[in-house]
């Protein structure tokens, strides 16, 4: 499968009476848009904010962050399930605005959600104080129970994402890259001289509001299964879930999952690239084994040399990343995890719920339970009051003084466990 990723830079957003891009920047139309997300009877009210790097802005709880992408070329639309009919996508050609986001903000789902800080020190911890935002802020219905307006707010950001992905569709990229991964017996006969690795992704499905959808199916549903790396790029694996702020993937990250970008750069130098395994993290010990069972079945199927495993979120679904980690490693395969640590404020604390000495080949992305103090910012979007109920967020962490104290677990994309952000471990 062979995808062309058209990338446009973005190097601003501003509101206008025409949605297009010219010269780099984003013009919005944000009657029509904020008329286009009124339609879902489940949304109170929509309102859009325009928030920039450097801007004294905090924006809180933040539910996802999205890129505006179309596809110009190929089976399918972005989103598949949601927005698109179900196509299986990942060919042809998708435009990007590259440095714009959508951002979703408004009532509290559930506690799990975070803080970007557009300056100061909370910006050094998310990647997403370096995007030109269109913040959506979406107030539910009266009444609405918190699976509907988590759903609500999800699909608000898809449609906005779309609706502004649409004006790249006939603008020329300003750089083009070309991923392609061949079916499975002619991509292992490709480079037959080097090692076959592939991607075990797996999404977090850890109960009630933790929810990840693979082609708008709720993972908790799948049992896994391989994919082309070129999948993700079009949407088809989007975030549903409330996990703290910190290691969640939002849609974002699962569409340019650094992960499967880095292996593809020494795809056919170093190694064979042979695909992704997707698998879930569920709650039960007979879901956690069925599930590892069927990823070490499959990276053997596949007749794979190493895998890459990620994990998303943490404590329950530390065993299913040692279980998976233990068992692939059984089979004769390489194996290297990625993480991040849960090690106390003071870092002395164990870091991971499970282990295993199959896990000795260890990625982490730093310490969620560090804390930090945020300084008073000239204007909040959102909700500030639920900082003191936000994962990483305590009784008092909202000051006085407009200042914030919390852990670095309520920062969006802190200790991104895909490698999404600016945290790691190295050993001397």
């Amino acid at each position: 499968m062979r995808l062309e990723v058209g990338n446009i830079f973005i190097k601003d957003i501003q509101f206008a009476d025409t949605t297009k891009v010219e010269n780099g920047v984003l013009y919005v139309n944000k009657e029509e848009l904020v008329n286009l997300l009124s339609e879902d009877e489940h949304i109170k009210s929509i309102d859009l904010e325009i928030v920039k790097p450097g801007d004294s802005v905090r924006i809180t709880p933040v539910k996802d962050v999205i890129e505006p992408r179309v596809k110009v070329e190929g089976n399918g639309g972005i989103f598949p399930g949601f927005l698109s009919k179900v196509d299986v996508v990942g060919q042809g050609k998708t435009n990007v605005l590259k440095g714009a986001a959508v951002v979703t903000t408004g009532k509290i789902v559930g506690f799990q959600e975070g803080i970007i800080d557009m300056t100061g020190p909370g910006a050094e911890y998310t990647p997403f104080s370096k995007t030109c935002n269109l913040v959506v802020i979406a107030e539910p219905a009266d009444g609405l129970l918190q699976h509907a307006h988590e759903e609500a707010v999800r699909i608000v950001g898809f449609k906005a994402a779309k609706y502004l992905g649409e004006a790249g569709r006939n603008v020329t990229p300003d750089e083009v890259n070309v991923y392609e991964t061949k079916p499975l017996f002619e991509q292992a006969a490709e480079y037959p001289e080097l090692p076959k690795v592939a991607y075990v992704y797996m999404l977090q499905t850890q109960g009630l509001l933790h929810d990840t959808y693979v082609y708008g199916v709720d993972a908790k549903k799948i049992v896994p299964t391989i994919i082309y790396p070129t999948e993700v790029m079009d949407g088809a694996i989007v975030s549903g879930n409330c996990v703290s702020a910190c290691d969640k993937n939002p849609t974002y990250v699962h569409m340019n999952s650094p992960i499967i970008h880095d292996l593809y750069k020494l795809h056919g130098k170093e190694y064979n690239f042979m695909g992704v395994i997707i698998t879930n993290e569920n709650v039960y010990l007979a879901d956690k084994e069925r599930s590892s069972n069927w990823s070490a079945k499959l990276a053997e199927y596949m007749g794979l040399d190493a895998v890459i495993i990620s994990e998303e979120g943490f404590g329950n679904p530390d065993t299913d990343l040692m279980m998976n980690c233990k068992k692939i490693t059984a089979k004769g395969i390489k194996t290297v995890i990625v993480t991040d640590e849960y090690a106390g404020r003071d870092g002395a604390s164990q870091s991971l719920a499970d282990s295993d000495p199959a896990g000795d080949a260890c990625i982490s992305n730093g310490n969620a339970n560090m804390i930090i103090v945020l300084p008073k910012l000239d204007k909040i979007i959102g909700h500030i009051e639920v900082v003191d109920y936000i994962a990483g967020g305590f009784a008092g962490s909202t000051r006085e003084d407009g200042s914030l104290e919390v852990e670095i677990q309520a920062i969006t994309g802190a200790t991104s466990e895909v490698g999404f952000g600016y945290l790691t471990a190295r050993t001397y």
